[in-house]
């Protein structure tokens, strides 16, 4: 991505080129970036998960609808926060869409204040989740560090535990004696910050299976 598409983005997504224009004057005079497309499949084409920001998306369109739109990026596993528009009468199907996770729904004609609040939160919740996602991704490599502390008989041992070897056999397998091995399991468990074997299990194999 450039630097422009890494910008949080408010992607408004609707039918009317009237409420388009508005939507977007009102969100541009209050400091976002804002793109606008006609229709759903417009949309779609140009859509790249990566880029960080929200959606502002009419319930009914021509083609594909809000409510189609909302369960397509569910089946792509895409998961930009979603601020609905809606008419008078399309209140309940707002609140079904928020039961399959939309943030927020503004009814049309829209308040300028509260449809900026909306929006606002949700660029909010977008940069939390993703924020939450690089901590997660960045988990390995803290536990690659930790592995990188164990001595190479402590990486020994580690491995036939893993194996499912009991202390013994790890024993005879190292000749080195079972408290040995005991003291060994002791500081891979304080090195590696867990507590007992089924953490050591859920810790690592799960990592060595990723590599």
């Amino acid at each position: 991505m450039n630097a422009r598409e890494r910008e949080p983005t408010v992607f408004v997504v609707d039918d009317d080129a009237a409420v388009c224009d508005a939507l977007g004057m009102v969100l541009r005079a209050a400091g976002m970036r804002v793109e606008i497309f006609r229709s759903a499949a417009a949309f779609l084409k140009r859509l790249r998960p990566e880029r960080p920001g929200c959606l502002v998306l009419d319930i009914r369109m021509p083609g594909m609808s809000g409510l189609e739109l909302q369960d397509e990026l569910h089946k792509r596993r895409i998961h930009l926060p979603i601020v609905f528009l809606t008419g008078h009468g399309d209140v309940s199907i707002a609140v079904h869409a928020l039961k399959k996770g939309a943030l927020d729904f503004i009814e049309k004609p829209h308040d300028d204040e509260r449809l900026i609040l909306a929006v606002a939160h949700a660029l909010r919740a977008d940069a939390e989740r993703r924020q939450a996602s690089r901590t997660q991704a960045a988990a390995p490599t803290d536990l690659a560090d930790r592995l990188a502390s164990l001595s190479r008989r402590e990486r020994q041992v580690l491995d036939r535990v893993l194996a499912g070897l009991p202390t013994r056999e790890i024993s005879a397998q190292l000749c080195i004696s079972v408290k040995t091995v005991e003291f060994h399991r002791a500081r891979i468990r304080e090195k590696l910050g867990v507590a007992s074997l089924a953490q050591l299990f859920g810790l690592f194999i799960p990592s060595e299976r990723r590599a």
